[in-house]
């Protein structure tokens, strides 16, 4: 690839929460030329098309999806998606940083060398620090091998939220919705926002991890979509319970929520370590990928998590970035891999600190395959126990739980990997 070559001091690709709060921090400390890119023509990530409130807020989340769901006041407390993303967008330009919209970052011309195509054409930047924050995405009906035809009226939660709030599409009469995750319920009252009749939530849980009780949101659990039906447009679902019986939804609009997945592919083809939990960047306390100066925030690591959370990471990777453009950096290498043991899905950081530093809010955070009931969590390395701890909470699919992370000092550089096991 030829074209223009420039050199910025941090070069953040992404522009959600957690970029624009990274970029807004950094140019705020004075970290000298801060540039953000966006691929879509506006900046401000998904909250751009989330209408419902709770942005920006300190709202208890499980009664915040409940509310979005059936449409309780208790949804409008804080701000709107839009809103929200405006004020941050606003944040990171009144600090000084530099956003570009409409600029895709295609691949690595060196370690901190990215090649992009804009607006101004092809160009090669160099920064002394990147930061990637491309967030994640749910995955399309291709992707979870669901059978049948492939008529229109199938969508995940982002694109029916984009056709409804940035667009203004009609969408369809009768709806399902497949999943049972705060994102589901979303999705649910956004198609009551567009006057469509829900027929049902699906989940393939037997326990659902939302227990929303208003008959205008009916729950199905365990059952399985094993067909989407129609040709010139979707007219059913076809679904296995885990008695066996089969059922037939009628609809002409399916939404397919939840399974996200972080958007590595980026990070992938700069031969940055991936975490085989998270499916993104390996990543330690202070936010450090596998290649030296490239640092992951967001969701990029651990999809999916709360905006507010996202941002929270992007203003605290500010510090070990100004650290390593100060050359003040604490040496690369001397991080243990942290796992997890079924049922458990991943832990996030999964590297530890060289130097014992401690993740965001002094605690890890971890997901489950299955409900665990007040598990006990114990961490180990070479058959050395680190910490065990009772939590006072069952610990449910698609909710994100935590550890303390006082442990992470006496792990053993020269170790094998610390385990996280759930008994």
């Amino acid at each position: 690839m030829t074209g223009k070559a420039r050199e910025v001091d941090v070069l953040i690709v992404g522009a959600g929460p957690a970029g624009l709060a990274a970029g807004a921090e950094l140019a705020a400390a004075g970290a000298g030329r801060v540039e953000i890119l966006e691929r879509e023509q506006e900046a401000g990530g998904i909250p751009r098309h989330c209408h419902h409130g709770g942005f920006g807020g300190r709202v208890d989340r499980s009664a915040y999806a409940w509310a979005s769901a059936t449409g309780s006041t208790y949804a409008r407390r804080g701000t709107t998606g839009p809103s929200y993303a405006r004020r941050s967008v606003a944040a990171a330009a009144a600090a000084g940083a530099a956003l570009r919209t409409g600029v895709t970052a295609t691949g690595w011309a060196g370690p901190r060398t990215l090649e992009t195509t804009g607006p101004a054409g092809l160009e090669r930047i160099t920064a002394r620090a990147v930061i990637l924050a491309t967030g994640a995405r749910e995955r399309p009906r291709g992707a979870r091998l669901i059978p049948g035809t492939r008529p229109p009226g199938v969508y995940t939660t982002g694109e029916l939220q984009q056709a409804v709030h940035l667009y203004g599409q009609r969408i369809g009469t009768r709806a399902v919705v497949v999943g049972d995750e705060p994102v589901s319920h979303a999705a649910a009252a956004t198609l009551r926002a567009a006057g469509v009749h829900l027929v049902a939530v699906v989940t393939d849980r037997t326990a659902p991890a939302l227990r929303l009780r208003n008959p205008r949101v009916p729950l199905l659990t365990g059952a399985t979509v094993t067909e989407l039906m129609g040709r010139t447009r979707l007219s059913g679902v076809a679904l296995r319970h885990d008695d066996g019986r089969t059922t037939t939804l009628r609809c002409d609009t399916v939404v397919l929520t939840g399974d996200f997945v972080p958007d590595h592919e980026l990070a992938r083809r700069g031969g940055i370590l991936l975490d085989p939990g998270t499916r993104g960047p390996a990543y330690d306390a202070a936010h450090r990928t596998s290649l030296p100066g490239v640092f992951a925030v967001g969701n990029l690591l651990h999809a999916v998590e709360h905006a507010g959370y996202a941002a929270q990471e992007g203003r605290a990777v500010a510090v070990p970035v100004l650290h390593r453009l100060a050359g003040t950096e604490e040496p690369a290498g001397g991080g243990r891999t942290i796992v997890v043991d079924a049922p458990l899905r991943w832990i996030a950081p999964n590297v530890t600190g060289p130097d014992g530093t401690r993740p965001q809010g002094d605690r890890f955070v971890l997901r489950t395959e299955r409900r665990l009931p007040r598990p006990l969590l114990v961490v180990s390395q070479d058959g050395r126990e680190l910490h065990r701890q009772r939590l006072r909470a069952a610990a449910v699919p698609g909710r994100p739980f935590h550890l303390p992370a006082d442990w992470a000092d006496r792990v053993d550089r020269d170790g094998t990997a610390v385990r996280i096991t759930a008994r």
